[in-house]
């Protein structure tokens, strides 16, 4: 029922869109593109996908059994249940596929998981807090938006570096949280723990893995500046850093299917001072084939991992 809303509520708000913009000049947008820059931008999830499946392999220990190759279908195949299963859960069926293949125990998969996801949202938060500190429009509202990004990163910096500040952050958050929501940061609570033991106890191989996260995120970032390069309009790619991040955190909003509508309402607001809103909607549908190709990428290894999502169900 919760996606179906979701997608109902993505539904709503593409009408509301496609109904105020020029919709013949959206086509004419993408007939006018610049095919060279269409092509690389688009295949940009290739070099992103690998390097996200390398960072996966070196957050796993030295007995795991998963190569770069069974690690690059996991995302994949994530990416696929990302799109079909609400809140994020094709990330926590990954765990299970880590588990199942990788002969690792499952909060340990579960830990690794968390993290990964702990270390995307603080390389694209990192990324937004620089771009608008450069940002030269200093109004109300990206006054707000930089202290509540630059304090979003410090908090979760904090939380990934003092154990003791996670814990009473997690004891406060099950306090003012309903119980099923509680439960579930009890989970989260004991995986995040299990984490700091883990990754801490090896402190080279957590700057590797930070630093790779930084600059998957980066090409994350270059792709929406090539896809506005071949919409033929033009950002200052500082602009970029400052804008693109915050439409990604539209879209991560729990509203809507895949974060479809929200995302592409703040790409035509936020970019509104540097091109129409018929590119703004464009960039919108190029933002989301971001997620589609790599789930499209995904089908043809999900049928391995099925009986675990069954499972997963199950449990």
């Amino acid at each position: 029922m919760k996606r179906l809303i979701s997608i109902l509520v993505s539904l709503t708000i593409l009408v509301i869109i496609y109904t105020r913009i020029d919709f013949s000049g959206l086509i004419e947008v993408f007939l006018d593109c610049h095919i060279a820059w269409m092509i690389v931008s688009l295949a940009m999830v290739i070099p992103i996908t690998g390097f996200t499946a390398w960072r996966l392999q070196q957050l796993l220990p030295p007995q795991a059994t998963i190569g770069l190759w069974e690690a690059n279908k996991l995302i994949l195949a994530a990416s696929v249940l990302n799109m079909v299963l609400p809140s994020k859960m094709g990330d926590i069926a990954k765990a299970y596929f880590m588990r199942e293949r990788g002969n690792l125990s499952g909060s340990l998969s579960l830990s690794i998981v968390v993290f990964e996801k702990a270390c995307d949202m603080l390389s694209l938060l990192l990324w937004c807090a620089f771009g608008l500190l450069l940002y030269p429009r200093k109004d109300a509202f990206f006054a707000v938006m930089t202290v509540g990004i630059v304090g979003g990163l410090t908090v979760g910096l904090l939380l990934l570096s003092s154990r003791a500040f996670a814990q009473t952050f997690f004891r406060l958050a099950r306090r003012l949280t309903p119980r099923k929501i509680s439960l579930k940061l009890e989970t989260l609570q004991t995986s995040w723990g299990e984490m700091h033991g883990y990754f801490w106890s090896d402190r080279a191989q957590l700057l590797k893995i930070a630093l790779t996260s930084i600059f998957v995120w980066f090409l994350h970032l270059l792709q929406i500046w090539f896809f506005i390069l071949a919409l033929n309009a033009w950002v200052n790619p500082v602009t970029n850093l400052a804008l693109s991040p915050l439409a990604i955190l539209a879209g991560l909003l729990p509203l809507t299917f895949a974060g479809v509508g929200t995302r592409d309402a703040a790409l035509i607001a936020l970019y509104e001072p540097y091109f129409s809103a018929a590119t703004g909607a464009a960039l919108g549908l190029l933002c989301t084939s971001r997620y589609v190709l790599p789930a499209i990428g995904g089908l043809p290894f999900l049928n391995q991992y099925l009986s675990t999502v069954r499972l997963m169900q199950k449990r």
